[in-house]
């Protein structure tokens, strides 16, 4: 059921319209059962330890060029898709492991990919930051801040103009929502009403610098107002929080009401990327934020406290999940790269 919003009527010190904009109601936390949550933990688990181990790579000098990991923000990729359907469509920016991971793509094609080998899902030309998979309704980490946000509106208008019931979900940072191209989309979105979710990934940090100094408005589920797409915050280090909240967007796109915005309030321990010594906050803020807002640690507490399982079952879990990476990680480094004739393949030529 939505509620509605009344502005403030228009008088002659304030000229401001009166208007009565619909919006949803607050979302509501997500009440999982025992598969479910065990199924978030271990989702998150696997992005954890993919990132570790990619990571490690990386400094082993496997992995070039930039590598930027999701390690702290796994509750909002695991939690919004698993409100999804198959014939939906997801597009993000250049931090994109844990979002493929989630879309369901193996870790051995991603791990592939990040070492530049012909098995990965990009024939190792996409790396870190370009990887896609269609089949998997994966279209693409980006590289140019804030590019994905004007494609994912087009994606939406795509599922709209062909009636096949799907969305997109739009991931993009609280650096990536100071660019003017968001804006436009979400003109163009709520024009049309078309079926997309914006998610903002508020890590608080962007490239190096706190949203507070660089946003004039940090509260950045707000952005969309002036353009009347309604906008919620949610707690993105909780995974049933993201879960509810990804439910309550995905009932409103899926009506055909427009697009929403959701402000994930999440947090990376790790660097912009590799080469990023993040000196511009303390250890001491990190090691608060891994003690007291742990996304896996926190699902892990619920599942203990329901009685869904016990450390034994959770530490099968993790051995599991871990065989997993270090499998993918053996896989990538087996695998040959790519024939140099590749080079002339998937290039596409425009004739004017």
């Amino acid at each position: 059921m939505a509620r509605t919003v009344t502005k403030m009527a228009a008088t002659a010190s304030n000229p401001v319209p009166e208007h009565n904009w619909p919006r949803p109601d607050e979302p509501v936390r997500h009440k999982p059962t025992r598969d479910e949550l065990l199924g978030f933990y271990r989702d998150m688990l696997l992005i954890r330890r993919f990132e570790e181990r990619a990571g490690q790579l990386y400094g082993m000098g496997m992995i070039g060029g930039f590598c930027h990991l999701y390690i702290g923000q796994e509750a909002v990729v695991v939690g919004i898709q698993a409100a999804l359907d198959k014939t939906d469509s997801v597009i993000t920016g250049y931090r994109d492991h844990g979002h493929m991971l989630a879309a369901g793509i193996p870790a051995n094609a991603v791990m592939a990919e990040l070492t530049g080998r012909q098995a990965g899902i990009s024939k190792g030309k996409g790396g870190s930051m370009h990887m896609f998979s269609v089949e998997h309704g994966f279209y693409g980490g980006h590289g140019i801040v804030a590019a994905q946000v004007p494609l994912g509106t087009g994606l939406a208008f795509a599922h709209k103009y062909r009636g096949d019931g799907g969305i997109a979900v739009t991931y993009f940072g609280d650096g990536a929502s100071n660019q003017g191209q968001v804006y436009e989309s979400f003109n163009m979105a709520e024009l049309w009403k078309l079926p997309v979710i914006f998610v903002i990934e508020n890590n608080q940090y962007a490239m190096g610098t706190s949203v507070n100094r660089s946003s004039a408005e940090d509260l950045l589920y707000r952005r969309g107002e002036s353009f009347r797409v309604p906008g919620l915050q949610v707690d993105g280090m909780d995974v049933l929080a993201v879960r509810g909240a990804a439910q309550t967007a995905v009932e409103w796109v899926r009506a055909g009401k427009g697009p929403l915005l959701l402000e994930l309030k999440t947090y990376r321990y790790r660097g912009h990327s590799m080469s990023d010594p993040a000196k511009y906050r303390s250890r001491e803020e990190v090691q608060a934020m891994r003690e007291k807002s742990d996304p896996i640690e926190q699902a892990k507490r619920e599942i203990i406290e329901a009685g869904f399982a016990d450390e034994v079952a959770l530490k099968a879990i993790d051995k599991e999940v871990r065989d997993i990476v270090t499998a993918a990680a053996d896989f990538a480094e087996s695998s040959p790269e790519p024939e140099a004739s590749e080079l002339y393949t998937d290039v596409l030529v425009g004739t004017y």
